[in-house]
């Protein structure tokens, strides 16, 4: 008689599976997450592991691109806003809310995560958070410029000091996140800065 397959499980839900790997990972790093663990945590075969994401070297790019790319999209998509105030009380706002998304939604912020100092044949994640940071921060600095151009921000307005002013206040959100502070005394900190930056009157040269 044939033995039945082994194979993944019916109930295989990949999103999950992958947000346990990047609480895994995020917290042991790469190095210190032996596939063992992975097969134990996701509750699959090392065989359906492979099957289901390569190897674990790519499970671990996958995390972190998926939970690390949603930075650039929220730059992304508040630079479309019609004004710069609104670009501001974007970032800073949806950043707060990725930042503080429930346990069960999001394995945690990986800037302060073990991956962090790790690194693997096919992802340095630190050389890839860099590219990250420096990639959202051309796209604030030429929405500035952009606004300085047409007029919506004064002549004269030094686009480097003021997209680094944003990003300076987006860090801070983000380390005080990890350290647990709650959403609500994010979100307040957030409002105050987006009204200091883009208040009437805020000398932005």
């Amino acid at each position: 008689m044939p033995q039945p397959k082994r194979g993944r499980p019916r109930a295989f839900d990949r999103d999950r599976a992958l947000l346990d790997a990047a609480r895994l990972f995020w917290r042991r790093g790469y190095s210190g997450t032996s596939t063992r663990d992975l097969t134990a945590r996701l509750g699959l075969s090392t065989s359906s592991l492979y099957g289901a994401f390569g190897s674990k070297a790519e499970l671990f790019e996958e995390a972190v691109r998926t939970y690390a790319e949603r930075y650039r999209e929220i730059y992304q998509q508040a630079v479309s806003a019609p004004d710069f105030g609104t670009v501001v009380e974007r970032v800073l706002i949806d950043s707060v809310h990725e930042f503080t998304r429930p346990d069960d939604e999001h394995p945690g912020c990986l800037l302060s995560s073990a991956a962090m100092s790790d690194s693997t044949s096919t992802l340095d994640t630190s050389a890839y958070f860099a590219e990250l940071q420096d990639s959202n921060e051309r796209t604030l600095r030429t929405r500035v410029e952009r606004a300085v151009q047409e007029g919506e921000l004064p002549a004269g307005t030094d686009a480097a000091a003021l997209t680094g002013l944003v990003q300076a206040v987006w860090h801070g959100l983000s380390a005080r996140a990890n350290l647990g502070t709650d959403r609500e005394d994010l979100l307040a900190t957030a409002r105050l800065a987006h009204g200091l930056i883009c208040g009437r009157g805020t000398p932005y040269a």
